[in-house]
């Protein structure tokens, strides 16, 4: 089931880099589009397919690993007949989806906002898809409750616990999504309803949408926390820490999603702000998150014999895939979330909101940060559940395949960056407006983009290869790594394991931050919009 999850994921990861390489190629004026295939549409296929369908068929598949590796050695029964149910259902989503797609009956963006209308089988699709995740998530959810079921005043393994937090937020949010497709769009595009409320129907998949950056971001800081540290010899800098700053991120990560919408009219100012003070708060879990990770990093090198102020980074194990690609990473998610707090700043956003530097700032968190760490995963997953060993050339591979895509990405999000401070817009084919001045002045920076998507794709191409070998390397054992607590660490609260008082919170703070905004927009006399159809 884990494998079936992972194929399924890399099979999408093609497919959208291939739509992904030809729109870079068509925005940077080097190719036109045969056979009347349109921009959009590509870009509709790169966005859904990369970012939804990859990452959460990946995420479904390292979380179900991870249960089974520290919840006993086995899923349960019922919990593998919920995670191939939920597979499937969601499979089927993804099939129709794309087949829309490439009809060009669904050319509505990633983010399919109204009143651009799609075909009323495309909605369906996306309701598979949300359905099938929640069925996988309860198979989830029902392993760790028998687990703590029959553990009894233990405290779960952190693995388990993450991966349980991870798929309460993705549960929690997409109930914004799936009322937005349900009770909105799949109403309209079947004719039951003439026009639909915009603003509230760009709330309810922001709501999602945002959220949504976290649970790609959380399973990776699994790795970071649980499995990184027995890569490179060292132990869990602090197990309650962990557990902490990822309920930290499940309260502060769902009611902020107003700050995708700083530029939209229709809702006041104040809920605005206070969506964007609590944007601000998912900063300290990340800091937390950075400094145990660093610790850990400075113990695992001075355990290894470095010595003086930065002596130990000579001793971690550059030359080992698992750890080198998450590591690029961590480093590149710096830069990622100094960008974020510029689009969460009100007057900051105003000057990017549009831009090709949004985009930019998507390329570096989920296509960089979580992507080479999910390469990193990989790198030892499929070894793990075939029964086979990360070769020393295969290791060597991961090296070359997470620089070029690291070099790759460096160039593309670099230009979107600098380009979009100069005003180039977002989810626009190539165009010269009228060879204005201005516009050709963005030629160079989107010709140094198509360039940069080349590099990832060739990244792509490596890292099929790669998996290729995987599955063609000698047989042995390759660890699923569970680093272990340090000898002395305190243990942990049992106030971190009281599931009842954080959802609770989180529900609290959803209310507080949503009910007057979304009943202004329910009582608004607004008028609706009827459906377009642009392509």
């Amino acid at each position: 089931m884990v494998l079936a999850h992972l194929m399924f994921a890399f099979a999408a990861l093609l497919a959208g880099g291939i739509a992904g390489l030809l729109q870079g190629l068509v925005r940077g004026g080097m190719v036109t589009l045969p056979a009347g295939i349109g921009y959009y549409q590509l870009l509709t296929a790169h966005g859904v397919l990369m970012a939804l369908i990859f990452t959460t068929y990946f995420i479904m598949g390292f979380i179900y690993g991870g249960l089974a590796r520290t919840l006993g050695g086995k899923l349960l029964a019922s919990s593998r007949a919920l995670g191939w149910g939920g597979f499937a259902v969601m499979s089927l989503g993804t099939v129709l989806g794309t087949i829309m797609i490439l009809l060009n009956k669904a050319t509505v963006l990633y983010t399919f906002y109204a009143p651009l209308k799609a075909d009323k089988l495309f909605y369906i699709a996306l309701v598979l898809i949300v359905v099938g995740s929640w069925i996988s998530g309860a198979g989830m959810i029902q392993n760790y409750v028998y687990w703590k079921r029959t553990h009894k005043g233990q405290t779960s393994p952190l693995f388990a616990f993450m991966g349980i937090v991870t798929m309460a937020l993705w549960l929690i949010a997409t109930l914004g999504v799936a009322v937005e497709v349900l009770f909105q769009l799949l109403p309209w595009s079947l004719g039951w309803t003439k026009t639909v409320n915009v603003m509230l129907s760009r709330t309810l998949f922001w709501y999602f949408g945002h959220p949504l950056v976290y649970f790609w971001l959380l399973p990776a800081y699994m790795c970071w926390y649980v499995c990184i540290p027995k890569i490179i010899g060292g132990r869990l800098f602090s197990d309650a820490l962990a557990r902490l700053s990822f309920l930290l991120f499940l309260l502060f990560s769902i009611p902020v999603g107003f700050h995708h919408q700083l530029m939209e009219p229709g809702i006041s100012p104040f809920w605005k702000y206070l969506q964007v003070v609590l944007t601000f708060l998912v900063v300290i879990p990340s800091l937390m998150t950075a400094f145990s990770l660093f610790a850990t990093f400075e113990l695992a090198g001075r355990a290894r014999g470095g010595t003086g102020l930065f002596g130990w980074l000579k001793k971690l194990p550059w030359k080992d895939a698992r750890f080198f690609a998450p590591f690029m990473g961590m480093l590149i998610f710096i830069p990622a979330g100094a960008g974020g707090l510029i689009n969460a700043s009100n007057q900051m956003n105003a000057v990017v909101h549009n831009t090709l530097w949004v985009t930019g700032h998507f390329h570096l968190t989920v296509a960089s940060s979580v992507a080479l760490t999910f390469f990193g995963i990989t790198y030892w997953l499929i070894p793990a559940v075939t029964g086979r060993r990360l070769t020393p050339r295969l290791h060597k591979w991961g090296i070359i395949q997470t620089l070029v895509w690291a070099f790759g990405m460096f160039i593309m999000s670099g230009a979107m960056h600098l380009v979009g401070l100069f005003g180039a817009p977002r989810r626009t084919a190539y165009t010269t407006y009228g060879d204005s001045a201005e516009g050709l002045s963005w030629l160079p920076y989107q010709a140094a983009m198509a360039i940069g998507g080349i590099i990832v794709f060739i990244g792509i191409l490596i890292l099929i290869g790669i998996i290729i070998g995987l599955f063609r390397a000698p047989r042995g054992e390759e660890e699923f790594p569970i680093a272990e607590p340090e000898p002395d660490a305190l243990p942990v609260p049992r106030y971190l394991e009281r599931w009842s008082v954080w959802i609770g919170i989180a529900v609290v703070l959803i209310l507080v931050a949503y009910t007057i905004p979304v009943m202004d927009m329910l009582q608004t006399d607004s008028p609706g919009a009827r459906g377009y159809v642009t392509w």
